[in-house]
């Protein structure tokens, strides 16, 4: 599994997600790369959960096999008057006759062409198809998501823990008072984390938080095996200026044997 974070603020776009790859056979490898640019020099960037390959391929590989794609010209690609929504179909149509029998969540995010806010789409995966595209935030949407592993953020912003429900059926027959007492809780135990004038560098903050505290929560979890969430860290922004810039980074080579 995993943990995916965005941050979306006036501002643009902070991604974050830790490293952990986890395979059918139990294995679980600690520097799996899941934040991809999508396209050099353009404010659009990609995180992925869920299944780390398609076929013999990494997820990341192939996101990045469809940038050299789009930017050699062989998938057709206005950047004038592109969107995220629409990119997001043109990954979908590249990805779906590579599926098997994968389950993943890419989410999509940055600026449509000349648009002064960003976006976030989502392109949902279940067992070798595609099952749909969805805006999760438009442009005056502003707030925290995440993906992956779901429960420690559940319980740190929404006060909710995994086993709510199963609770509350047990406790309360009625399906609207369960369903009114369940609204009621959310809202009580809401936690406000981001603001849509926050500065840049306060949400990279707060998405390195967030990451770190699932990381901590897996790995101190008795109840929680195999330890799914780990690794470095990695973290990127995107923002209307500035584009897609990486924040911290793992590489598997020394930067200064690669000079560029």
């Amino acid at each position: 599994m995993t943990v995916i974070v965005t941050v979306k603020i006036n501002d643009g776009i902070v991604l974050a997600s830790d490293s952990a790859s986890t395979f059918g056979i139990g294995q679980i490898y600690a520097n799996a790369e899941k934040i991809v640019n999508v396209i050099k020099g353009m404010p659009i960037g990609a995180l992925v959960t869920g299944s780390g390959n398609i076929g013999s391929e990494s997820i990341n590989t192939i996101i990045k096999d469809f940038r050299r794609d789009l930017t050699l010209g062989m998938i057709n690609f206005d950047v004038s008057s592109y969107t995220i929504a629409s990119l997001t179909e043109l990954l979908a149509n590249y990805i779906a006759p590579k599926l098997t029998s994968e389950s993943l969540l890419v989410r999509m995010c940055g600026y449509s062409a000349g648009r002064p806010h960003s976006e976030v789409h989502d392109l949902k995966i279940h067992e070798g198809r595609v099952i749909g595209i969805e805006q999760l935030r438009g442009e005056s949407d502003w707030g925290l998501s995440w993906a992956g592993e779901y429960e420690p953020l559940n319980r740190l912003i929404l006060g909710l823990p995994g086993t709510l429900d199963d609770t509350l059926k047990s406790k309360v027959d009625n399906a609207q008072e369960r369903e009114a007492l369940h609204s009621e809780i959310c809202r009580d135990a809401f936690t406000y984390f981001a603001l849509p004038a926050m500065p840049i560098q306060d949400a990279i903050d707060l998405a390195r938080y967030l990451v770190q505290v699932t990381i901590g929560y897996i790995q101190f979890n008795v109840r929680q095996h195999p330890k799914t969430v780990g690794g470095p860290i990695e973290i990127a922004t995107i923002t209307k200026h500035e584009g897609f810039k990486w924040v911290q980074r793992k590489h598997f080579f020394k930067e200064e044997a690669n000079p560029r």
